[in-house]
């Protein structure tokens, strides 16, 4: 079975009992979904760390969503992918947010007999079928830093062509 649509999820900002502990009868949720956010930051963090990128934009939600981890993922690869090709490693790329949130889906089979194998509402706790990030308005999403003033019209551009990949309204804050 596919993803649920974003939309399920993405407006809602409920935090639901999706405690995990290290004794297992005390956890709500059974088993955690896997990370699929596979490096949090690419670049060059040498070049930062020696002052030599000095534009630095952050990538900043404008409204309150949810983002899953799959769509971090997604942009994460494009964006990453665009920058290696353009800049050659004189940036640096992080993925702020750690996506804690975990989500849950109670699901509804159709056709017949269905109403044989489901229990409807009496034990709708639902499975675990991803996580995501809980991002308020003004939630960094991204951080970039570059060199030049050609670099920064790229990664620009990049964004603006990322801004369908994420459930929510973006801007972006240079420093």
């Amino acid at each position: 079975m596919g993803l649920r649509k974003a939309s399920a999820y993405s407006k809602k900002i409920v935090v639901p009992f999706t405690r995990t502990s290290k004794k297992k009868t005390k956890s709500f949720i059974k088993t955690v979904p896997p990370q699929k956010i596979v490096k949090f930051t690419m670049g060059n963090t040498q070049l930062f760390q020696n002052g030599k990128l000095p534009i630095q934009m952050n990538v900043v939600s404008d409204e309150n969503a949810q983002i899953r981890h799959n769509a971090l993922e997604a942009c994460r690869q494009y964006l990453n992918k665009k920058l290696d090709k353009e800049l050659s490693g004189q940036y640096l790329f992080k993925v702020v947010p750690y996506p804690h949130h975990i989500q849950r889906e109670n699901r509804m089979l159709t056709g017949a007999g269905a109403d044989r194998m489901q229990t409807g509402m009496q034990l709708s706790f639902g499975k675990t079928t991803g996580k995501a990030v809980i991002a308020k308005q003004g939630t960094k999403i991204f951080f970039i830093a570059v060199e030049n003033q050609k670099a920064e019209q790229f990664v620009r551009k990049t964004i603006n062509q990322l801004r369908s990949k994420l459930p929510c309204r973006i801007k972006i804050n240079s420093q």
